[in-house]
């Protein structure tokens, strides 16, 4: 695919968050009307968010004053602008561009908290279908050719690990190198990881890995009833969410909950995370597509054996959180690429940045600072002391 930007790329139109009163009414109504449903006896999170949880959450939702958050939110460099898709026209893409003070410093993609991705927050939605991990890869990757930045570096984490991925493997001489806290990988064969292999073969797993895989387990047998419901039935699935402000709480304050580490959330923080789907310009419902049509990605399509094997000219960074939803032996994610930096974190889930923003400091610091194994790796920059970036947002599921 073409890593050439648009001939006269448009310029991004800064961007603040305004969600209409008649919007905001309604939503309130909804969450004081509410009607909920019994329990039974001794329920706990196994069994999803409790009851009286719930409840209390409720109220306090309804009491709650978006037009504050919203004011917070608008003193961060927003912007929108629009990005052609192949096959799909223009899509408005909105994020938030932190421009560093430092001269020459390097262009960091984030994708799961920066960029809007299509479908998500305030981007464009998108209304044919097909639009997969490819799309979306080339997205954030026209929108940073856009913006001026011919080289870049990216972070990701949940579907910016498949999205990151796929940017490297399809524009590998402009993603120049990426950090990664969701790892996904197979076990190292010894047809194409004769080393790896060999490692794994005869070193026994530590007690760290060996309670990454219960963790595993649990995820896939506990916790991925989401994923199959998004991937095949997305549609049934969002007239509960874009109708009821409950339904949608309850299904994200879930994950919010089982996926870290003993996070204490405060209830701003879930209730902005819930009204940014709430208020997005698709609709809750539409976030989910991402499931769908990645599950049924066809042929010569971007698909999960691409992004979970070896992509060899972007360097890698691994950061291993031990309440993450998936946590493998380091043998296994070796097998990803060529890893110049690795953190194995004591503690930590899935939103990584949230949960945890100074070790992830840390670890693109040391990964791109001097002396770290991606130093200089986008050509004409380098950083100053502590590194510096220029800095994009994009929000994605979970």
């Amino acid at each position: 695919m073409s890593t050439t930007p648009l001939t006269t790329p448009p310029t991004p139109l800064p961007f603040q968050i305004s969600i209409p009163p008649s919007t905001l009414s309604t939503f309130k109504s909804k969450l004081l009307a509410a009607e909920f449903p019994d329990e039974l006896q001794s329920s706990q999170w196994d069994m999803g968010v409790p009851l009286a949880e719930m409840k209390r959450l409720t109220k306090a939702f309804a009491e709650w004053d978006w037009r504050q958050a919203e004011r917070e939110l608008n003193l961060v460099p927003q912007f929108v602008t629009p990005v052609e898709v192949e096959g799909f026209g223009g899509v408005d893409v909105h994020f938030v561009w932190e421009r560093s003070e430092v001269e020459g410093a390097v262009p960091l993609l984030f994708v799961h908290g920066s960029p809007s991705l299509p479908n998500f927050g305030f981007s464009s939605g998108i209304k044919t279908r097909g639009f997969g991990i490819a799309q979306y890869a080339e997205t954030c990757h026209k929108l940073m050719l856009s913006l001026g930045y011919p080289q870049y570096v990216t972070q990701g984490g949940d579907w910016g690990f498949y999205i990151t991925r796929a940017i490297g493997h399809l524009y590998p001489d402009s993603c120049m190198a990426s950090h990664i806290n969701m790892l996904r990988a197979p076990p190292p064969k010894f047809k194409k990881n004769p080393i790896l292999a060999t490692q794994h073969k005869l070193t026994s797993y530590t007690k760290a890995e060996e309670e990454g895989f219960k963790r595993t387990e649990w995820f896939a047998q506990e916790g991925r009833g989401y994923y199959m419901e998004q991937a095949t039935k997305p549609q049934t699935l969002a007239y509960a969410l874009t109708d009821s402000p409950v339904a949608l709480l309850a299904w994200i304050y879930e994950k919010m909950h089982d996926w870290t580490d003993e996070y204490p959330w405060s209830d701003e923080e879930v209730f902005r995370w819930v009204a940014i789907y709430a208020f997005s310009r698709a609709g809750p419902g539409a976030a989910h597509r991402i499931y769908y049509e990645t599950m049924h990605t066809g042929e010569g399509g971007i698909t999960r054996d691409i992004v979970e094997g070896w992509i060899p000219k972007v360097k890698l960074g691994l950061a291993y959180n031990p309440k993450e939803i998936s946590v493998l032996p380091a043998t296994w994610c070796r097998t990803l690429g060529p890893v110049v930096y690795e953190a194995f974190n004591e503690s930590g889930g899935h939103f990584y940045a949230t949960e945890k923003p100074a070790l992830l400091a840390r670890d693109l610091r040391t990964m791109f600072g001097k002396g770290g194994g991606a130093y200089k790796v986008v050509k004409g920059r380098t950083f100053s002391s502590p590194p510096s970036f220029q800095t994009f947002l994009l929000l994605t599921s979970i």
